[in-house]
């Protein structure tokens, strides 16, 4: 038993027989993207389609991939953190409370202040994990790093927009509920948050 030594990675041609797609799936966020099943039944795929150079190469080449990709991830909640920010630091200008400005109340200015350190931190660690990758040094730390604290960020910042939005950032008629809806699965897919946390762990002992 190989385990995960042991698997292979193919490139399968969407017209393959044997291969058929579910339903479109309906997300709670990113609804554009086209989430459906995919079922495999006795679909033969030719050996000059395996991905990379021996057939038990597949963990690592997707190992591999999930470095340059998570930067990658970490830079989108990034962006999404900066929206939710910008919308409701303009808001907070905009809404006025007890006859001034809502950033004129210190709890709000500090929910801002925390939202623009998160983000600019966010923002380091992710040029740090793809200038790893683009040096050519081995980035899975960095880019568990960025792609953790950016998904985890992404989530607070909006939940927080929406916050200072008040009933108003529940409407769909306001962008916040948007990206909040959108923050959620940065902190799943690519490896969740959780999962991050491992890799750091094991990459910060391995050398005990």
């Amino acid at each position: 038993d190989a385990g995960y030594r042991g698997m292979s990675g193919f490139i399968v041609e969407a017209n393959a027989e044997g291969l058929s797609l579910g339903k479109k799936e309906t997300n709670m966020g990113q609804r554009c993207s086209d989430t459906r099943s995919i079922t495999f039944n006795n679909v033969r795929v030719p050996a000059n389609q395996l991905v990379g150079e021996s057939e038990s190469g597949g963990w690592m080449n997707a190992m591999n991939a999930f470095d340059l990709s998570r930067p990658n991830i970490a830079a989108h909640a990034t962006g999404l953190s900066r929206a939710a920010y910008e919308h409701a630091l303009q808001y907070s200008n905009e809404r006025q409370t007890f006859g001034k400005p809502l950033h004129k109340h210190q709890a709000i200015q500090f929910m801002l202040a925390d939202m623009k350190t998160s983000i600019e931190a966010s923002r380091m660690l992710t040029w740090k994990s793809a200038a790893d990758a683009d040096a050519g040094i081995k980035n899975t730390e960095s880019a568990a790093h960025a792609k953790r604290f950016a998904a985890d960020t992404a989530m607070q910042v909006s939940t927080d927009a929406v916050q200072v939005y008040g009933g108003y950032g529940y409407s769909e008629e306001y962008p916040v509920a948007r990206l909040m809806r959108a923050a959620k699965v940065m902190q799943i897919y690519e490896g969740s948050s959780q999962v991050q946390r491992m890799i750091i762990g094991r990459e910060i002992t391995k050398n005990l």
